[in-house]
């Protein structure tokens, strides 16, 4: 049966906003139970990819989701982080998150599709497990373009495609069996996590987003892989 959250029409973000509404109360703990806490290692990589150690002061972190990201670039010491997402119930909890720990992060509800920042507006732009499920990934990232300054850099975590076919077999194998259990256990529901295999079906992974996002204006684009290529992190900058 084709998964109810997932479509290639205009239901796309529909169905992807009802998803994450569902598994927002659970979605940190399922996050850490499924990658055993090593989603941090690589949301950790992915921030500091991005800021390079530069001022990079003014940041973006799209599709924010609970906020990891967020938080992590302002503890790095950018001073304007903005967390962007269209899930309510998703940006609820980074607000709880941010309100607890004292951060000055802002977060606001946001289409991938059509930010409501100007050009320029940034010096960093992540991305955490968000690319994925937009419905247009040429006009993401197209937006993600126009809303980074000159020699601003992005950062895109996601699921990947491992080079070797045996470990990409093994991996596919894995994440079939064991994600619509996850989904069952934790949320009633097999599809909210089945759709991990079968959206990543679709999605070109960390060399087709690089084609990706040279096609939308990013130079020195490039990926560094994690887990040997299961997990995928694209680099890219506006250019000067």
């Amino acid at each position: 049966m084709p998964n109810k959250y997932l479509s290639s029409d205009s239901t796309r973000g529909p169905r992807v906003r009802e998803m994450f509404s569902r598994i927002a109360a659970r979605y940190d703990f399922v996050n850490d139970l499924m990658s055993f806490g090593l989603h941090r290692r690589w949301k950790a990589a992915t921030v500091r990819a991005a800021l390079d150690g530069s001022a990079r002061t003014r940041v973006l972190d799209l599709c924010c989701g609970s906020g990891d990201l967020a938080f992590r670039a302002a503890a790095s010491g950018a001073r304007d982080v903005v967390g962007a997402d269209f899930t309510l119930p998703m940006l609820a909890i980074a607000r709880r998150r941010g309100r607890a720990s004292g951060s000055a992060c802002r977060f606001v509800q946001a289409d991938a599709l059509a930010l409501p920042f100007p050009d320029a507006a940034f010096d960093a732009l992540t991305v955490a497990y968000g690319l994925r499920n937009v419905a247009d990934l040429p006009a993401a990232l197209s937006e993600m373009r126009r809303v980074l300054a000159p020699g601003g850099r992005v950062a895109i975590l996601d699921f990947g495609k491992p080079d070797n076919p045996a470990i990409r077999s093994l991996y596919g194998a894995y994440l079939r069996a064991a994600m619509p259990l996850i989904g069952r256990l934790f949320h009633g529901d097999a599809d909210t996590y089945r759709y991990i295999p079968e959206s990543l079906a679709r999605y070109p992974a960390q060399r087709g987003v690089e084609r990706l996002m040279r096609d939308a204006g990013f130079v020195h684009t490039r990926y560094q892989n994690r887990m040997l290529g299961a997990m995928g992190i694209n680099l890219g900058e506006a250019p000067v």
